[in-house]
Parts: C-alpha cells; structure tokens; sequence
C-alpha cells in the first residue's frame, strides 16, 4: 500500500511501502534530482507499526456520533484511519502502534461520552437484559416521571390546565413533589445526552446536545421542572427511534449470515469428512447431497440437479447444473449429488458480498434525515451568543438591574430550547408510519418517507416482482391427434409423485379442469429432464425438450415457437409425443396500472431487471410497458444497474423480493420489498415493505410520502417562525417567562396536531 505526500519544486517527497513484516511500514524520504544524496535515492526514517482494531463504540447510533468520534481522533497521531459499521455499533481503526495504542483510542472515545471496548462477540450475545434495554429503559422512566409529575400538581390541587398553558407562576404554586419527579425525569432522559454536551463545549464546538443542556439547567434554575422534565423525555424519545431500526437491521443480518452452512463434507481420495466452511481453501473438492444448501462458490465436477438459486439470480425455476457449471453459496440443492471444486473463500462468495452490502445500507442516509442536528450547528451558537449579550449588555452599558437581565437571558434560551424542533419530525414520522402501517406498508423510518417521496426512476425485479413468481400453465397443445382428457390423466398421474415446481403448475392445470390422475407404476425420476413410469402398460414420460431428443424422437417445429416467452415441456410414450406444454411466470395483473399510476405520480423512468433470460423478460416487459430491460443479470450486475441509473436520476429505488435484490437495494436510494417472500431476511433489510405483496401499494406509497415531507417543512418552518417572533421580543425585554413558554408549548402544541393530520392518509 503505497502513501504519497509529495512536495513542489526540488522539496523532497515520503511515501510508505510496505515492511517485510505484515505489521508495519516504512516511511522513506526521496530527494529531488541532483540533490546531496542523487536521483531516486532513500533514506529510511522511521518505522511504522501500521495494524488495526476491532472496537465496539456503546452509543453509536448515528451519524452526529460518526462525526463526533472522528473530530475528536482527527488531531490523534499516528491514527490512520476510521471505518464504521453503524448497524452493528463497530469501529474499525487502522493505526500506528508505535505513536498511539488501542487503549489510548479508547480513553479519546470514550471521553466523548461514548464507552468504547473491544470487539467481542461472545460477550455482546451475553448482554443482560438491562445492557440490551438501557436507552429504552431510562426513556421509558423518563415519560413515567413526568406522567408523576403532573399527576401530582393535579393531585395536589393546582390548576393544571392554566400550569400548561400559561406558565404564570414563580414555584409558589407547585407540588414539592414535582422537583422530586422532574429531576428524575430529567436525568433519566438526559443522562447519555450530557457527557456528549460537555465534550462539544471543550471543542468549542456546541450542538445540539449543548443547547439541550443548557436549557435542561435553565429551566431548573427558572423553577421551570415541567418544562425541563417534558424537554428531556422528548429528546430521549427522538434518539429510540434509531435504535429501534438499527435492531432491526442487526437481526436481519444475523438471520441473512444464518442460510449459509456452517460445514461442508470435503472429498479426500475414497472419503469425506465435514470441514467448517470458513476453513475451507479455494479448490477444495466438496460434495452437496440432495436437499442440502451449497455452502461455497464453485464449479460442479461431477454430478448434475437441479438448483433452486432464486435467492442470488432470482429465477422462479431451479436451474439445471451438470459438470463445468457455476454454483453459488447458499442455494438449495434438489435431488441429486453434486460433487463441486470451490473457487473462493467462504469470506468472498457471492452471497458473502451480499451481506457485506447489506450490513453497509445503513451508512447510506438521507441528506435531510439529521436536519436538525446540522441546523443547530449555527443556530445553538447564535442563541448561547444572543442569550448572553441580553444579559450582559444592558447592565454593562446602560447601568441595567443584573438579575432582571440574567432572567430575560434564561428567557431566550428558554424561548430557544429545540423541544419544538425535536417533536416537529418524530411526530409527524410517527403519524405516517401509523397510517402507512393500517394501509399494508412497513416504512422503517422517516429518511425512508423523505427519500420515497424524492425518487425520480424505479428498477424492479422481475420474478416475485412485476410477476406472481410461481409458473402456470398457459397452453397444452396436443399432437397427433392424442385427446387433451387422456393427456391429463397421465401428466396429472406423473406429477402427483415428482414435487417439480414445474409439476406443480401442470396437476394445478388439470385440477382445474377437473381431470383426476390414472394409475402408474414403476415411476421413475430423471434428474434434471423429467420423469417416466408405466401407465397402460407403456412407458410414458414428461420432461425437457433434451429428454425427448434423447428417446430418439423427431424434434418438434412448434416447440421453439411456444416456448419463445416461457419453459416448454414435453410428454408421451417411447414411439411419439403426445403434447406440447408452454409454462410462464405470469405478469401480475396490477403491473401495468401500478407503472401508469406511479409515471403520472412523477416518475421519470422506470427499468425491469431480473436474472431470467432475454426472451422471457422482454416478453413481460411488452406486457408490463417498462421504459427499459436488462435481462441475465447476477446481483453484481443488478447493483451496476442501479448505480447508472443513480448517476443519471441521482434518487432512484429498487423494488424487489428476494436475497438476490438486497445487494441493488443497497446500491439504490430506497429498497423497497414485496411482502410473501419465503427469507424474512429480505423484509427486514429493506427500507420499506410492501406487506401484503400488492405492487398497487405503490403509488399509495408515493403519494403518502411527498404528502409527509411537506408536512415535515411545515412543522419546522412552524416551529421557527413562533420562535424568532418570541425572541425579537426577548431581546426587546417585553417577553416574559410565561411568554417564552407558551412560545415553546405552543409551537410544540402546532406541529404536534398539524403531524398528527398525517393519520388520516388515504389509500
């Protein structure tokens, strides 16, 4: 790994090469042409010890956390570099072990007032219960304290109607029990919120926390205990509504690691003995028995079934895989033995990079999603500033009363607490996640409303997708003048005992029609071409188009014709075919009004991407009226896909259904999934689930969430306005303590009930 910093002019340049030990390196100083030591000569200066570690970062939830943890290791030497996985609440750091040691980097994180220690696998899945719960526990306390707090002013006889909206009082009216119950609400609420404050004031670098903290000490030293205690439960209430969603991204990747097997059986000459898959080597002769998932990438040697891949290509039908053909980690074997050469690591198979990918959908937030965070970044410092210039600045130069202008100063800080701000989005997120939900659509957060409602073009999968994702027969086309009763019969008795997914559609196909099977015997399974068995005293078999060849019959004009936009099979005895059937992956039939609706909804493009072949999808695409196809493709090539789309519409969502999607729904903007997968994997690693699998979910979807975003801006905008109208008369010295907090409540009171509109959302 080389490192350039090269300098101008005839100033010399270093750069760091690699050490003969896989621990460090050197860093070596060239100096320029004609120079004292000549051209191209170098001087080792100093060796770098260059590892890295593992950390788990308790408290790192976010993005405002990210930043925090990199601020403060920026000016750390010997720090390299930073990499995280917020899903999983890892830090990676590479770092010179010779300037800076792990336990130095954990003291520097730790001071943020985030507890760094690490990694460690085993002692994160023996987590009590409290440890797991601590952030929903002292939340949970917090709203119980308040909930006390109130009840007992209420109790106690005071006027609580006129205590909430008018604040016209000096704690002569209070309960003494309400400073009891607000300091525990409080500092159950506030308790992680405090160490990250007083790390932004020693950086001099206040946010939101800060201003938080400040009006929590305000409002206690005004004898404000309700307004504090109802500040830091909704603040600690806004921080739950990440983890709750980062839990359920780390269930979805531990149940996604789960489809793998943990061992394979590894051949050795005449015996096989079962090896962990992460120890085995890049050409390893494995074997996979009937009904066993394939737990490396391969190539099979010897051996041929039938391969149910849908979870990496997202074909409906399992895929026929003979000697010199690709397998891939994590499919299901079908009834046959495959013997396979590996060709990568258990760490770089397909579905390997998948997870990877998947883990990562988390770094990928919307612009907008911690608006309030980068806001505050200006407007704390400009109200911390406007707070003290009102109370210093009338008693320094006008000879003013210190403590009247110290309370109008509390005020504007008062005035100026985010609690409005804080509740403006979470409730208005809250109200559509609600309404979204009682529609059939699982929205996991506000960024996901905000970026469904900026999307400009849409990919879809195919199978599962646009269509039912199970095949059906669409024409049986008797030959030789068989009778289409007696050809069902025997199809319907053949497929009774074969559990073909193929075989399926054609006994579902006779059933229809009210044909029962014949009897047979001697039934027999030919693995990846079809199936035989006596009937009538003659052999009588259904399979591919290579079976029919393989008895010697006469190929068949029709056949290529028919099964031009689908799968033909072919049955009947040892002398001729009997039928022609064609089978097809049908085109939901909401499909083409849903492209319709969400184009008259604004959406510029809309393309088809599936792993089936050319013929099939155009077909579907005929049908469907799709903008553009790309047919063939493995999740690699899907995720490419998206990413052209991403350079061209910059907001674009991938919609699909399976395992082999969640690599592109990582790629896009917005991964929305289809409900009635078969892997709950896919459901919890997509941003939105369309529960009922009802693609006409969609457009309702669109709609809700441009609807919910102008409702966002409205609130915010709310929420602002109220205040700079307060604190111009605060900074006058005409507002009063129960003015700012009727400002306050009052523009909570607004974007609560103007958020709340959002419940009423129409299908």
């Amino acid at each position: 790994m080389w490192n350039h910093q090269f300098a101008t002019g005839s100033y010399y340049f270093e750069m760091a090469i690699a050490s003969p030990r896989a621990d460090s390196q050197f860093t070596v100083t060239f100096l320029p042409h004609g120079g004292l030591l000549g051209d191209g000569v170098g001087i080792v200066e100093r060796e770098v010890h260059k590892t890295q570690a593992e950390l788990r970062v308790h408290g790192l939830d976010c993005a405002e956390e990210v930043a925090l943890i990199r601020r403060a290791l920026d000016d750390q030497p010997g720090v390299h570099d930073l990499n995280f996985d917020v899903v999983r609440g890892k830090m990676l750091v590479d770092f010179d072990a010779g300037q800076v040691s792990v336990a130095r980097i954990q003291q520097v994180v730790s001071a943020t007032g985030l507890r760094c220690e690490p990694w460690n696998e085993e002692a994160i899945r023996s987590q009590s219960f409290v440890q797991r719960h601590a952030k929903v526990l002292l939340a949970a306390f917090s709203g119980l304290s308040l909930i006390a707090t109130f009840a007992a002013q209420g109790v106690a006889g005071g006027d609580l109607l006129r205590l909430l909206l008018v604040h016209e009082h000096h704690g002569s009216e209070l309960s003494p029990l309400v400073p009891i119950f607000s300091l525990l609400a409080i500092v159950s609420g506030a308790i992680f919120v405090l160490p990250k404050a007083w790390w932004s004031f020693k950086r001099l670098q206040p946010d939101m926390n800060a201003l938080v903290t400040i009006s929590l000490f305000g409002a206690v030293y005004l004898g404000e205990w309700l307004e504090g205690a109802t500040l830091a439960f909704l603040f600690a209430l806004a921080a739950l509504l990440e983890t709750f969603s980062l839990a359920r991204a780390r269930k979805a990747v531990t149940s996604l690691m789960a489809v793998t097997p943990g061992e394979a059986r590894v051949v050795h000459h005449d015996h096989e003995h079962k090896v962990a898959v992460d120890k085995i080597k890049v050409g390893a002769h494995i074997r996979v028995r009937p009904g066993e998932r394939i737990p490396c990438d391969g190539t099979v040697i010897n051996g041929s079934s039938e391969v149910n891949q849908a979870m990496i290509t997202g074909e409906s039908i399992p895929a026929m895989k003979t000697a010199g053909e690709a397998v891939f980690a994590g499919t299901l074997n079908g009834d046959g033995v495959l013997e396979i050469r590996t060709t990568k690591t258990a760490t770089d198979t397909t579905l390997a990079r998948i997870i990877r990918m998947v883990e990562g959908v988390q770094h990928r937030r919307a612009p907008s999603e911690q608006f309030v965070e980068k806001f505050s970044r200006y407007y704390t410092p400009i109200m911390i500033l406007l707070a003290t210039l009102v109370a210093i600045t009338p008693p320094l130069l006008m000879g003013r009363d210190w403590g009247d202008w110290f309370y109008h100063g509390m005020v504007i800080l008062l005035i100026s607490c985010p609690c409005a701000l804080v509740i403006s989005t979470p409730v208005s997120i809250v109200a559509a996640l609600a309404s979204s939900a009682r529609h059939g659509v699982l929205v996991k957060g506000g960024a996901f409303l905000e970026e469904a409602a900026r999307v400009r073009a849409i990919a879809f999968d195919k199978t599962g997708v646009l269509t039912r994702g199970e095949p059906e027969v669409r024409q049986l086309i008797p030959l030789n003048g068989r009778p289409e009763e007696e050809i069902l019969q025997r199809l319907a008795a053949l497929e009774l005992h074969s559990g073909h997914p193929l075989g399926r559609a054609i006994l579902a196909y006779a059933q229809q029609r009210g044909v029962s099977a014949t009897r047979v015997s001697d039934f027999q399974l030919k693995q990846g071409r079809g199936a035989e068995a006596e009937i009538s005293g003659e052999r009588f078999w259904v399979g591919s188009l290579r079976m029919m060849a393989e008895k010697g019959l006469p190929d068949i004009a029709e056949a290529h014709q028919v099964g031009k936009d689908g799968t033909v099979v072919v049955c009947g005895t040892e002398r001729e075919a009997w039928a022609l059937i064609s089978l097809a992956d049908p085109v939901r039939s909401e499909s083409r009004q849903t492209l319709a609706e969400i184009r008259r909804q604004g959406i510029e493009h809309v393309v088809m991407l599936t792993g089936d072949n050319a013929d099939t999808a155009r077909a579907v695409a005929q049908q469907i009226g799709v903008d553009d196809v790309q047919a063939e493709l493995l999740p690699e090539g899907k995720t490419r896909a998206v990413d052209q789309l991403r350079s061209r519409y910059h907001r674009v969502a991938m919609v699909g259904d399976g395992v082999n999607d969640a690599q592109a729904m990582a790629a896009a903007n917005l991964g929305i999934a289809v409900g009635g997968s078969t892997l709950d994997v896919v459901l919890e690693t997509a941003d939105i689930v369309l529960m009922s699998g009802d693609l006409d979910k969609l457009p309702f979807l669109l709609r809700h969430a441009r609807r919910t975003l102008a409702v966002i801006r409205q609130n915010v905008g709310i929420a602002l306005a109220l205040k700079a109208v307060f604190l111009v008369m605060a900074a006058l010295g005409v507002a009063t303590l129960w003015m700012a907090v009727a400002a306050d409540m009052g523009a909570t009171l607004l974007v609560t009930f103007n958020g709340l509109r959002l419940l009423r959302a129409r299908g």
